[in-house]
């Protein structure tokens, strides 16, 4: 059940549909990003995804799951392949550069739905990939 969830979660995902993603969450969900403090809640999530996809066009390539015995926890492996679209923050200047990184996703599951996304990826390589590419 839980490859069923995640297979659906990383299709909207790379539709860039974020109220088909946000379906497949609990109210209280945890967003753990790779860098920075936590975000609590369905719509901080969903504000979180409307920055990235204003920044960022990604796809997830070649996704592979995991899941416990008790299906309480999941874990995705896949290949990410994104161009840089809009500067964000402090990063460097986007102008479209593209890019390429290896992303490890750990998921709390409850009552078939997401609880946690706990996304994880080598920062210092993208910094290294869209500044090459400058």
């Amino acid at each position: 059940m839980n490859e069923t969830l995640l297979s659906r979660y990383y299709a909207a995902f790379n539709r860039g549909d974020a109220g088909a993603m946000l379906d497949l969450l609990t109210e209280d969900v945890v967003h753990e990003p790779s860098q920075g403090e936590p975000r609590h809640g369905k719509a901080a999530f969903a504000a979180f995804l409307d920055h990235m996809n204003r920044c960022y066009r990604e796809q997830v390539i070649d996704p592979v799951f995991l899941s416990s015995s008790d299906g309480t926890r999941a874990a995705a492996e896949f290949q990410l392949e994104g161009e840089y679209l809009l500067t964000d923050s402090d990063l460097p200047p986007a102008h479209g550069q593209r890019y390429r990184l290896r992303v490890g996703t750990f998921f709390d599951i409850v009552d078939g739905r997401i609880a946690r996304v706990s996304n994880h990826y080598n920062l210092a390589d993208w910094l290294r990939q869209v500044s090459e590419a400058a």
